[in-house]
């Protein structure tokens, strides 16, 4: 499954072996969405990239022993079932702490283990829906449908997940003590949106209690992104060749930027406040830096920010974005030749160390005789008595 699978995606790129631990008819998301690179999914070469797989049939009383004797020698296990998936195997947290008593388990699922919606099926999208990460788009026969957004849910979890568990291994080799971790995706996409949910929650107090900015004369914006709008001092403008977007709303960004470019009237006439100030509903400010903005590239007003020290970022596209020279610089591709395709890498760097380059997706039970040797000590005669068993599939 995607959550926990994203989960120990960013553990294993950062050096953690994880053993993927698959039923006999594989993990679906091999075959799951879009593009299918020959065969096989981007969705499954990204997720499970640096992982080895295991085949295990937990149905079988073998196969549960098995399992144990991986957690026996694990720090963390990350459950990839709804809530009490592995309990009602008889392998639940308790269960676990018998064989490890220090262990790490998580689960990640769509709605959490407890609430109206925990047993309710989900698609990652479901996540964001519910959190009120976007608004339906509404097309011209009047038929709502989902709009383009970067989907919140099934990254932000894992990501807090990873957080999570780390901390809790610490805790665990500092103290001994174990850990049961459970995180809902649904739960993440609302943490992740928490400045317009807070800020809603903020202005149901009396206006005497929470204002507006200074720079606005405390009147209250919208929450987050939707109270730039009507900003020109902090907004968007049309290059020659494309966008930029102007962050000039601290005073003396403004300030340098009209005498670089010569126009310290604009300055004079709208100094403005000392910060928080995007000069909204300024129309005439406006069309006077449009029409500066339309004088140079992108490019050359991104050269001209760092120049004179005044923020000014480029607009791409998901597809632009991968050409733009600081991500260049600093996004290294992990090539296709070694992954089945081309993949971002995991954006923390070690200073000084090289970029760990993870394995290949495995294939369904790619590793499973050699896991259970290398790992658990299995011999070839136990291995053969679980082959015969069916534990393997």
């Amino acid at each position: 499954m995607l959550g926990p699978a994203a989960i120990t995606t960013a553990l294993a790129d950062l050096g953690a072996e994880v053993i993927k631990v698959e039923s006999p008819t594989g993990d679906y998301v091999r075959r799951m969405t879009w593009p299918i690179v020959e065969g096989t999914s981007l969705m499954h070469l990204h997720v499970n990239r640096g992982k080895r797989s295991v085949v295990l049939d937990l149905r079988t009383d073998d196969g549960a022993a098995a399992f144990l004797d991986l957690v026996r020698v694990s720090d963390v296990v990350v459950e990839a079932m709804r809530p009490g998936g592995l309990a009602r195997r008889g392998l639940g947290f308790d269960r676990l702490c018998e064989v490890n008593p220090s262990i790490v388990a998580c689960t990640i699922s769509g709605y959490g283990a407890t609430g109206p919606y925990r047993d309710l099926a989900s698609h990652g999208i479901a996540y964001d829906a519910w959190a009120g990460i976007f608004a339906p788009e509404i097309d011209e026969e009047g038929f709502p449908s989902i709009p383009d957004h970067v989907s919140i849910g099934i990254n932000a979890g894992p990501i807090f997940g990873a957080l999570g568990i780390l901390a809790a291994v610490i805790r665990a080799r500092a103290t001994g003590e174990p850990a049961e971790l459970e995180l809902a995706q649904s739960d993440a996409a609302a943490a992740f949106d928490w400045y317009r949910e807070e800020t809603h929650r903020a202005y149901e107090r009396p206006e005497s209690e929470v204002t507006g900015n200074a720079s606005d004369d405390f009147v209250r914006r919208e929450p987050a992104i939707a109270g730039m709008r009507g900003g020109v001092r902090y907004q968007l403008y049309a290059s020659k060749d494309g966008y930029v977007l102007f962050m000039a709303s601290e005073q003396h960004f403004w300030k340098s930027f009209c005498a670089a470019v010569d126009r310290t009237e604009l300055f004079e006439a709208w100094p403005g406040s000392e910060y928080g100030d995007h000069a909204r509903g300024n129309r005439e400010l406006q069309r006077e830096l449009t029409t500066i903005f339309g004088q140079r590239t992108t490019a050359e007003w991104v050269a001209f920010g760092i120049e004179v020290d005044v923020p000014i970022a480029p607009v791409n596209t998901p597809k632009t974005v991968i050409d733009d020279p600081q991500f260049l610089d600093r996004m290294e591709w992990f090539p296709q030749a070694v992954l089945g395709a081309d993949q971002l890498p995991f954006p923390v760097k070690v200073v000084g160390d090289e970029t760990l380059v993870p394995t290949m997706a495995p294939t369904v039970g790619e590793h499973t005789e050699a896991v259970l040797s290398e790992v658990c000590g299995y011999d070839e005669a136990k291995l053969a008595a679980l082959r015969e068993g069916g534990v393997f599939g």
